[in-house]
């Protein structure tokens, strides 16, 4: 545990890792590409190395070399393993790689954590089986474990379900390139979590690779295409950003987080607006975007394209004049925890008036005091709830080393916010 130190902060600059889901993203595209692909600022943390190591089970070969990753491409064909491929509770690093490992010879079996196996994935097996590939729920309750068997994709057409994860789609683009016929995929409900979607494309287009959508309903990706070698840099975290603008909200202080730009497929670069809508400043700098807190009132605000950060909007809330409504998330009860009632549960804890709905959040903001933030095991619960802690006496973070999942040196970071 930790107890959070409320002294004064200061105005301030900080970094910020690589972005999560550009690392899964790019780590995987060059592992299926031409030749060699070196990679700056890709974020190692618990879930992008359970990526990295699940790609070097997979066959690819994976250096370091003057702080670059260095991934040696395939040519989109993976080895076969007769280990299961175990991913702990990554929910992105599953949920991409069961359809990229199609691209194998033999049966994979993709494994993790308990929580894991109460994450679904139905969806996504569904999309497979319509190509013809075989992929099934080993537990036959649409989680995983899950068995997929790799081999010749020819491709063709697939309707696909998005309203419970984005990722089932960003699985089946990553894989398309290397099937002989390609993919028409038509999304047939949802999706959610839009920009995530944005940034694979986004990949898969810097790597060579082209895509033709018709806004998020359908997507054809052309057969016989690879992702080129080349050099690349991971931008700024900023999900991880959020917690900085949030400090900055709650203080009064002016904070920037550095190298991040609004021009950045990260649906959480929009965080800061919501914030300016909240009744903070936002500084648009040519090395980063800050935020400088004032008085804060309530919002009503749709989050389904930045649900990472809706833990941490929630936290801000606690500190507004009035009721905070956080609408269409509905898709945050199958994280790494159940978000909603996660954050409801520790903001009553701290004396606020907190509710969690099917599909969101109500927050009435008051005087939160402090008390024990149970973190379920979940990175962006301790990282939000500690900014709290920056104000109000008496906020401890259980479990603090979850952090570690996507923020390996957070609270070296949240350090030096003080003066």
């Amino acid at each position: 545990m930790i107890q959070i130190k409320t002294e004064n902060i200061k105005d301030c600059e900080v970094i910020v890792p690589g972005s999560k889901s550009y690392s899964h993203r790019l780590l995987i595209a060059a592992a299926l590409s031409d030749g060699m692909c070196k990679i700056q600022n890709c974020l190692k943390s618990e879930d992008t190395l359970l990526t990295l190591d699940a790609l070097k089970q997979l066959g690819v070969k994976i250096d370091m070399k003057n702080n670059e990753l260095v991934v040696h491409g395939t040519g989109g064909r993976l080895g076969s393993t007769d280990s299961p491929v175990y991913l702990a509770n990554s929910g992105t690093s599953m949920r991409l790689l069961t359809g990229v490992v199609t691209l194998g010879e033999g049966m994979y079996t993709l494994t993790g954590s308990e929580r894991m196996f109460e994450r679904p994935i139905q969806d996504l097996l569904d999309g497979l089986n319509q190509l013809g590939i075989y992929a099934k729920s080993i537990n036959s309750n649409g989680c995983p474990p899950v068995e997929v068997r790799g081999g010749t994709i020819k491709g063709g057409s697939v309707s696909l379900k998005c309203k419970v994860s984005s990722q089932y789609l960003s699985s089946l683009l990553l894989m398309a390139p290397y099937t002989s016929e390609g993919l028409d995929i038509k999304v047939v409900e949802g999706p959610v979590s839009k920009p995530y979607i944005d940034m694979t494309v986004d990949i898969m287009t810097k790597l060579g690779v082209e895509v033709f959508r018709e806004g998020y309903s359908r997507y054809r990706i052309p057969g016989n295409q690879k992702f080129t070698s080349g050099s690349y840099v991971v931008e700024p975290d900023c999900s991880q950003a959020g917690y900085f603008w949030a400090a900055a909200a709650i203080s009064g202080k002016k904070i920037m987080v550095k190298g991040i730009s609004k021009d950045s497929r990260q649906g959480d670069v929009r965080f800061s607006e919501v914030l300016e809508k909240m009744g903070c400043k936002v500084f648009h700098e040519d090395d980063g975007i800050a935020v400088s807190g004032g008085k804060l009132s309530a919002i009503e605000v749709d989050m389904s394209d930045m649900p990472d950060v809706v833990p941490t909007l929630a936290v801000v809330a606690a500190f507004a004049k009035g009721t905070t409504l956080i609408k269409n998330v509905a898709h945050l009860r199958d994280k790494e925890s159940d978000r909603l009632g996660s954050v409801a549960c520790e903001l009553l804890k701290m004396g606020i008036d907190a509710k969690a709905t099917d599909s969101g959040l109500i927050i009435k903001g008051g005087i939160p005091h402090g008390t024990e933030i149970n973190t379920y095991n979940d990175h962006r619960i301790a990282m939000c709830f500690a900014v709290a802690g920056l104000v109000v006496p008496g906020i401890v973070i259980m479990d603090e080393k979850c952090v570690e999942k996507s923020f390996p040196n957070y609270w070296e970071v949240f350090g030096g916010l003080y003066e």
